[in-house]
């Protein structure tokens, strides 16, 4: 059932849509005019309205315009008597969600409703997901160490300067990386990340530029690669320091030239990718123990952000248990469970070699393990490996 407002000035038209809408068991407000619309539209919920073109006080276009600057997200139908292909336009063009020539006809009207409460429950589930990836990667924590990367991040964001992100395993390198994009002209564009690590070296170079057709024997089409899948976009090169020095001196060239080239291709094609790079290694001392280009690195650390431990923002914690608390409890369908001060301060205690990846598996143990309060003795319980 969904609620409906009606502006129409003729009390026929008003009428005979409540019926045929209330006949479908949707609830229905009325309006006389644009001006009694748009008061309504202030003070209630709607999830779709149906709005006449000629009215006194305030025509259907004015109207139009003015319900998209206060509830946008609204599907909003035009209905009209004196239906002109430019009417229409104008309508669509100024927002509408469709436009419905008068005498009504009542299965055109059915069907409007059914696939405008469609969007509707699209984009609301679309919203939620979103919400839900952006949650996951949110930066949680006010200590000093974490406030000056989030300050170095509003900086370097808008622009397209390289940047080589370092820190130990688990310390939330990736978190940073999706912030600068989040935050930057390129976020409505893909955000691609490659584990280099995770890819074998005779196939690196595939994963990145993409192959032809016949280029290897397993190449039993042409397969394009994560730099041309990030145009527009940012392409995040995780654990670089794993990255073989052939594909290093490949995406090099994609640095300094914009251009890549297919394995088995001889085709240049011209790129606008951002790229962000991490690593947990020590990238001066790769480069002396010659497993890493030195052109490449002075290429990629435009800008440098090192990522603290867990260890260096022990002060994060209170937040980050509370954090994880409420997220895990969600993920699971269970009432929201409370933790202790005294089992926080124990937290606080242990090294945390693992950073926020093993802080975040650890307190999802409590919460499976532990009652509806966490307690220091749960903490002394289910940590003693740490």
């Amino acid at each position: 059932m969904a609620s409906i407002l009606i502006v129409d000035d003729e009390r026929a038209i008003r009428n005979s849509l409540k019926d045929i809408l209330e006949f479908e068991n949707h609830k229905v407000e009325l309006a006389e005019h644009g001006v009694e619309g748009l008061e309504k539209l202030k003070t209630q919920n709607f999830d779709i309205v149906f709005s006449d073109i000629k009215m006194p006080h305030m025509d259907g276009i004015e109207f139009l315009k003015a319900a998209m600057e206060e509830r946008g997200e609204i599907p909003i139908i035009m209905i009209s008597g004196h239906a002109t292909i430019d009417i229409a336009v104008d309508a669509i063009k100024h927002g509408a969600y469709d436009f419905i020539s008068k005498p009504l006809d009542l299965n055109r009207i059915l069907i409007t409703v059914k696939n405008a409460l469609d969007k509707t429950n699209l984009v609301q589930e679309t919203t939620v997901l979103k919400r839900k990836v952006l949650s996951k990667y949110e930066m949680i924590g006010n200590s000093d160490a974490l406030k000056q990367i989030t300050g170095i991040i509003e900086k370097i964001a808008p622009t397209d300067a390289r940047v080589l992100i370092t820190g130990p395993n688990g310390s939330g390198k990736e978190l940073v990386a999706r912030a600068i994009h989040s935050q930057s002209n390129r976020k409505s564009a893909p955000f691609v990340e490659v584990n280099c690590a995770a890819i074998p070296s005779e196939l690196i170079e595939s994963e990145l530029f993409g192959h032809e057709k016949g280029a290897f024997t397993s190449a039993i089409k042409t397969r394009i690669g994560k730099f041309e899948q990030a145009e527009g976009g940012t392409i995040f090169l995780d654990e670089i320091g794993d990255m073989s020095l052939s594909a290093q001196a490949k995406v090099l060239r994609a640095l300094q030239e914009k251009k890549i080239t297919r394995v088995g291709s001889d085709k240049d094609i011209t790129v606008d990718v951002r790229v962000l790079a991490a690593t947990n290694k020590d990238l001066k001392q790769e480069i002396a123990d010659k497993h890493f280009r030195e052109d490449l690195y002075h290429r990629l650390s435009v800008i440098l952000i090192k990522v603290p431990s867990l260890a260096e923002r022990i002060t994060d914690i209170p937040l980050l248990a509370e954090h994880f608390i409420t997220d895990i409890c969600k993920d699971m369908g269970i009432p929201k469970k409370t933790i202790t001060p005294q089992a926080v301060q124990k937290l606080q205690t242990y090294a945390w070699t693992g950073n926020i990846r093993e802080f975040r598996n650890v307190i999802e143990r409590l919460v499976i393990l532990g009652g509806n309060s966490i307690e220091i003795q749960d903490v002394e319980l289910y940590t003693q490996a740490l």
